[in-house]
C-alpha cells in the first residue's frame, strides 16, 4: 500500500469514528448542562468547597469565579514545583527553580502545557499526578464551561443568569472528563502505553554511559491531555516517544480523542439553542477548514524534492516510521487547530510550507474545531463578526440565534479577536529586537524567525506545542511566554463572558423574512471566508518573514 493511500484511509476512518460518537456525546453533554440534578458526589464537592451550585450568576459573577479558581489552581500548582525537592515520589529530581516553576504553573491552568523542561528528568510522580494532571481536567472543563455559558447567553432571554460557574466546573469534571478518559486510559494501556509509579531504571549500555528511563501513570494522564486538548507530556518526546503512542492504532486513537470532544460541543450547542440545524452550520465550518488543512498538509509533506523523498515517500525528517507522512499529518494539523499542543513529529522539521500550515493553524484561533470549550466560543465569536459583515453589506441592523448585534456586541467579538494577534506579534517583535532572547535560537534567517513567532504563537493561542530548535528554558522565554499564557487565556474570556451577559439580557428578535439563515451553507461560506480573511489580513507579514519565506526558498 502506498504510504498516501495508508495517510487517505487513516483519515477516512477518523473521520467515521468522528460521526459515531457525535450524536450521543453532543446529546450527553447537553443533558449535563441542562440537567437539574447534581450527583451525590457532586453535592459532596459543593460542600467542601461552599458553593452553593442552584445560584445562577450574571456575567461578572461567573467571571469572578473563572479568574478566583484558576488563580488557585497557579498558586498550588506553582508552590508543589517549588516544594518538589522535599516531597516523597520526587524521583530524586530537585525543586523547580522559580521562572520555570511560574511559567509551568500557568501553562498548565491555562490549559496550554507548554514545556520548557525535560518531563522524564524534572517532575516526579507527585508533581506530575497530583499537579500537571489535575489540571488537565480541570483546566479543559473551565473552557467548556465558559463557552456553555456564552450558549446559554443566546438561548435565554432578558435575565442576564449564564448558569453557576461552579456547578459547571464540577459536573464538565465528574460527568463528561473523568468516564472518558477512564475508557481512554483502558485502550492506550491495552494498545502498549505504559501505567506505573516506578522508579528509575537502566534500560541500555552504549560506549561512554547507560540510558536511564522512569516509569509514571502515562496512560492516565495520556488520556486527558488528549481528550481536554492539553498537551503535556510525560516526556520530553510528547506523543512521538513509544512509551506514550506505541502503535499506529494508539496514534489515530489520540487524534480521536484531541477532536471528538471539541466537535461534538457543535450539537450540545445546537440542542441548547433549539436548533440543531445551527450545530450543523458551525461544524460544517469547522469541518471544513480542518480537512482543508489536513489535505493541504499532506500535500506538502508527501510532496517529492529529489531522490531521498522519492525513496522515503515523503519528508519523514523529524517524523516517527511507525506513523509515516500521513498520520504525522493529520496529527500536526489536529493539534495546531486544537489547542492540544501534543505532538507525534517535530514539527520543525516540517517542510517550509509545512511548518507554516501548523502556525496559520493556531493563528485562525484553535477554531477548527478548537480546543474544549475554547473552539466552541471562539467559532460562535467568528460567526458574529460574520454576521456583522454580512449585515454591513446589505444595510441590516445583524441579528444571530435571535439577539440583535449591536455596538456593545460587536465591540466585545472585536476585543476578543485583537488581544491574541497583539500579544503575539509584539511579544514576536521584541524578542527579535532584543539581543538576548535570539541566542536561544538554534538557527537563523527565516527558520529562526519561525522559532520566536510559532513560541509565541503557541503560548498566546494556549496551544503549547514547540517549533523545536528554540531554547525556551530561560529568564525572558519563561517569563514572557507565561504572561503571554495569562493574557491568552483570560483576557478573551472576559471578552466571551461579558459578550453572553448582554446577549441574555435581550429581548428576542422575531425571525422575517430579511434575516440572515445561519443554518444554510452560504452562511458556512462566508464563515469560512471571514475566518481566513481576518487571520490573513493579521499575520500575512509575520509568516511572510519566516515559513513562506523558507517554503519558496526551498
Amino acid at each position: 500500500m502506498s504510504p498516501v493511500l495508508a495517510g487517505i484511509l487513516q483519515l477516512l476512518a477518523l473521520i467515521a469514528a468522528l460521526a459515531l460518537a457525535y450524536r450521543p456525546l453532543g446529546d450527553y453533554m447537553a443533558r449535563v448542562y441542562s440537567s437539574d440534578r447534581h450527583l451525590r458526589v457532586e453535592k459532596w464537592i459543593y460542600k467542601g468547597i461552599g458553593a452553593d451550585p442552584d445560584t445562577g450568576m450574571r456575567w461578572p459573577a461567573y467571571l469572578r469565579g473563572v479568574l478566583a479558581f484558576s488563580a488557585a489552581g497557579v498558586l498550588f500548582l506553582y508552590l508543589l514545583q517549588r516544594l518538589q525537592g522535599v516531597l516523597p515520589g520526587s524521583l530524586g529530581f530537585s525543586s523547580i527553580d522559580p521562572d520555570q516553576a511560574f511559567n509551568t504553573a500557568v501553562s498548565f491552568v491555562t490549559n496550554t502545557n507548554w514545556q520548557s523542561y525535560y518531563g522524564e528528568q524534572a517532575m516526579g510522580h507527585v508533581v506530575q499526578t497530583a499537579g500537571l494532571a489535575v489540571q488537565n481536567f480541570v483546566s479543559a472543563a473551565v473552557g467548556i464551561a465558559v463557552a456553555v455559558a456564552l450558549v446559554r447567553g443566546f438561548a435565554r432571554t432578558r435575565n442576564g443568569d449564564l448558569g453557576n460557574f461552579w456547578a459547571d466546573l464540577v459536573r464538565g469534571v465528574v460527568r463528561i472528563l473523568i468516564p472518558l478518559s477512564v475508557i481512554a486510559a483502558i485502550v492506550l494501556v491495552a494498545c502498549g502505553v505504559i501505567q506505573n509509579f516506578s522508579g528509575i531504571h537502566e534500560v541500555g549500555q552504549f560506549s561512554g554511559g547507560s540510558q536511564q528511563w522512569n516509569g509514571g501513570a502515562v496512560a492516565s494522564q495520556e488520556a486527558i491531555k488528549e481528550l481536554g486538548t492539553n498537551g503535556g507530556g510525560y516526556f520530553n518526546a510528547n506523543s512521538a516517544h513509544p512509551f506514550e503512542n506505541p502503535t499506529p492504532f494508539s496514534n489515530l486513537f489520540e487524534i480521536f480523542l484531541i477532536l471528538v470532544v471539541p466537535f461534538s460541543l457543535t450539537r450540545t450547542f445546537g440542542r441548547m439553542v433549539g436548533s440543531l440545524k445551527q450545530g450543523y452550520a458551525i461544524l460544517a465550518t469547522m469541518a471544513t477548514i480542518w480537512v482543508g488543512f489536513v489535505a493541504l498538509m499532506m500535500w506538502t509533506e508527501f510532496a517529492h524534492h529529489g531522490p531521498a523523498f522519492d525513496l522515503a515517500g515523503g519528508a519523514l525528517e523529524g517524523k516517527e516510521t511507525r506513523f509515516g507522512v500521513g498520520a504525522s499529518s493529520i496529527f500536526a494539523v489536529s493539534t495546531t487547530l486544537t489547542s492540544t499542543g501534543a505532538v507525534d513529529s517535530f514539527h520543525s522539521s516540517f517542510t517550509g510550507l509545512g511548518g507554516g500550515i501548523t502556525l496559520l493553524g493556531m493563528q485562525l484561533g484553535e477554531i477548527a474545531p478548537g480546543g474544549t470549550g475554547s473552539g466552541l466560543y471562539g467559532m460562535l465569536i467568528m460567526a458574529i463578526i460574520a454576521v456583522f459583515i454580512a449585515g454591513l453589506m446589505v444595510g441590516r441592523t445583524p441579528e444571530y440565534l435571535g439577539k440583535k448585534i449591536g455596538t456593545r456586541e460587536i465591540k466585545f467579538a472585536a476585543l476578543y479577536i485583537l488581544i491574541t494577534p497583539a500579544l503575539v506579534l509584539v511579544l514576536t517583535a521584541a524578542a527579535m529586537a532584543l539581543p538576548t532572547p535570539g541566542h536561544s535560537m538554534t538557527n537563523t534567517g527565516a527558520h529562526g524567525f519561525s522559532e520566536i513567532l510559532y513560541a509565541y504563537t503557541s503560548a498566546a493561542n494556549n496551544n503549547g506545542s514547540a517549533f523545536a530548535g528554540l531554547n525556551a528554558d530561560t529568564q525572558w522565554f519563561n517569563t514572557t511566554l507565561g504572561v503571554a499564557m495569562l493574557l491568552g487565556r483570560f483576557v478573551p474570556m472576559v471578552f466571551v463572558l461579558a459578550l453572553a451577559g448582554s446577549l441574555a439580557g435581550q429581548k428576542p428578535v422575531p425571525e422575517t423574512a430579511g434575516t440572515l439563515r445561519t443554518d444554510k451553507p452560504l452562511f458556512t461560506g462566508l464563515l469560512v471566508g471571514a475566518i481566513l480573511i481576518i487571520t490573513g489580513l493579521t499575520y500575512f507579514p509575520a509568516l511572510a518573514l519566516g515559513p513562506l519565506a523558507e517554503g519558496l526558498a526551498s
